[in-house]
């Protein structure tokens, strides 16, 4: 695999720490945000707290002559009254008394007037308000108190505004926030780091397993020996193992079947060079010698499909229970196909089933029946009589016999007896094919 493939491929680590880094820092980051806005509304109320203490002391200055609509208000207030309210004089504060009827008494006249009203739960004990606003295009956050008024000479209601630029609580506020990000990103980074490590020491394993499968040479097959692993990866080293196993069994079958597969074939390949050499030699007439090269070349094409044959049961023993088959439908399709060779025979050919159904796959029962059917009707007399006979006796066995000169009777199980029944392949008769002897070994069953 190429380095670009296998960054592209899905990796344990990175879906580990994507899975726990991602919630991770969602989680950090609703919380920085939630704890600035909770800084910032600590951080209003600290300032908001000053404003009414400017408002209260504003309302010590006032004085009032006559009683309620006919009262006169009168104010003297210095500025420097407020300068001590003043944050290291980065903020600025304004001011403005007027009446309930908005009337001005004193202070700055373009501070617009108050025109809402009381919460019904005021945060303090007094009459107060609390709002945003512009004043000389600036933002500001303003305190209002009504504030009773009383004297010898009179009672009223004042009407206090105080104004406070918010240099201090933006420049407070971008430092809260730094310092909170920087906290976060500490913690995120050591969580970061934490995870990474136990990522990379819970995952060397793996890369432990995937080095000793790396340093393995070509050809070694051998189980794999990691006890040690962790549990969660015993099932996938015991499903390799298995897997080694069956490629090493499959490997073990392919080099003996070229080995017997060239050591069958030496010998006629042997002979019909000889004959080639012959013929071309004269020392036998074209016609004879043509007639021994088309019996060599025959004898050559039977064992080559008799090995292909045993390659094939091989592969099929692979592979899952086959599922059932109708073994008199398929012995009947087979004499059908062999027909042709019947008739070329002159043979008294008759053929009598019961259904059967066996557990066997079906090109493997179809090559036990055309192996057994070919043989029978090459090694019968000519014009003799061939009589094939499908029977299952009491459930157990199934009985396909071929009646001739010389007779055939394979007993098979059909696809739900007992796995305790088991018989030997013996042949009786010196025309069995090799294959048909391995096909028949394979599902236990008996040549008789």
């Amino acid at each position: 695999m190429t380095r670009t493939a296998a960054w592209r491929a899905p990796s344990l680590r990175r879906r580990l720490l994507l899975g726990i880094l991602l919630p991770v820092v969602a989680f950090i980051g609703f919380n920085t945000l939630s704890l600035y806005r909770q800084t910032l509304t600590s951080l209003n109320t600290a300032y908001d707290r000053t404003l009414l203490a400017s408002a209260k002391t504003i309302s010590e200055q006032l004085d009032v002559s006559g009683y309620d609509d006919a009262a006169q208000l009168r104010a003297i207030v210095p500025y420097a009254a407020l300068e001590a309210f003043e944050a290291d004089n980065q903020s600025h504060m304004f001011y403005r008394i007027s009446t309930l009827q908005g009337e001005m008494v004193s202070g700055f006249a373009e501070l617009p007037a108050w025109q809402g009203r009381i919460p019904d739960r005021p945060p303090y004990a007094a009459l107060v308000d609390f709002y945003d606003d512009q004043f000389r295009g600036e933002r500001v956050r303003v305190a209002v108190l009504l504030q009773p008024v009383a004297s010898a000479s009179g009672r009223g209601m004042a009407v206090i505004q105080v104004a406070e630029t918010l240099e201090v609580r933006e420049t407070l506020a971008l430092q809260i926030l730094w310092n909170t990000l920087a906290r976060q990103a500490l913690l995120i980074a050591v969580i970061a780091l934490t995870v990474v490590i136990v990522v990379q020491r819970a995952t060397r394993s793996v890369r432990q397993l995937s080095q000793q499968l790396q340093a393995r040479p070509d050809g070694d097959l051998s189980p794999i020996a990691a006890s040690s692993a962790p549990r969660e990866l015993q099932p996938l080293i015991d499903s390799t193992n298995q897997v080694m196993q069956r490629l090493q069994h499959l490997l073990r079958h392919q080099k003996r079947f070229v080995r017997d597969t060239s050591h069958q074939l030496r010998t006629p390949l042997a002979v019909l060079k000889t004959q080639v050499q012959s013929a071309l030699r004269g020392d036998v007439p074209p016609h004879q010698a043509l007639r021994e090269i088309s019996d060599t070349v025959d004898r050559a094409t039977q064992l080559a499909n008799q090995m292909l044959a045993l390659a094939k049961v091989e592969q099929l023993r692979q592979q899952s229970t086959p599922p059932p088959t109708r073994f008199d439908d398929l012995l009947r399709a087979v004499a059908l196909d062999l027909s042709p060779l019947i008739a070329q025979r002159d043979l008294d050919f008759g053929i009598q089933t019961e259904p059967a159904t066996v557990r066997a796959h079906e090109w493997m029962l179809r090559e036990l029946a055309r192996n057994l059917l070919h043989n029978a009707i090459r090694h019968a007399p000519q014009g003799s009589e061939l009589a094939v006979d499908l029977r299952c006796n009491d459930h157990q066995w199934c009985s396909p016999s071929a009646t001739m000169a010389a007779a055939s009777t394979m007993n098979w199980p059909p696809a739900f007896s007992s796995p305790s029944r088991r018989a030997t392949c013996a042949p009786a008769a010196a025309w069995v094919w090799p294959s048909a002897m391995k096909l028949c070994r394979r599902w236990a069953a008996a040549l008789r």
